[in-house]
């Protein structure tokens, strides 16, 4: 029983180090890549035409960083079977996890508020743009 135990932990380890290789690359992409481009979003335009700009920009954006989400995620339900195993040694490579974990889910859901945010803008805009054509025209056919 103590071999198999063993066993399970080496190919626990051998499992945590294939994850944490896509975690690193995950991980190095959201601190290098991933905040900048939210950051950038911070300051959106003042005009619509711009704004539109920056919403195209956005979305090409928000594909890839979707995708590292999901690549993130997929590694961490794979890492779901360390919950059955109660070994010690693997503590350390938990609390790893955990920190993963935790930066994923906060990219996420920045990225989620991100997307919330220019698609609502946009809106707003093109509401504001909307209603001041109507007043150029109104104004308009009052001075005819």
């Amino acid at each position: 029983m103590l071999s198999n135990k063993r066993i399970q932990e080496l190919e626990l380890v051998m499992e945590f180090e294939k994850v944490e290789e896509c975690f690193k690359e995950v991980s190095s992409w959201i601190e290098n890549v991933g905040r900048k481009r939210i950051k950038e979003t911070v300051n959106l335009d003042d005009s619509l035409e711009m704004l539109l700009q920056a919403q195209k920009q956005f979305k090409e954006f928000d594909l890839v960083a979707s995708e590292y989400c999901k690549r993130g995620q997929e590694a961490l339900k794979k890492m779901n079977q360390w919950e059955d195993f109660s070994f010690v040694d693997v503590h350390s490579y938990r609390v790893k996890l955990q920190t993963y974990g935790d930066q994923l889910e906060e990219f996420c859901t920045q990225l989620d508020e991100t997307r919330h945010r220019v698609c609502e803008t946009v809106r707003l805009y093109e509401f504001f743009d909307k209603v001041r054509q109507g007043i150029c025209c109104t104004e308009e056919g009052v001075k005819s």
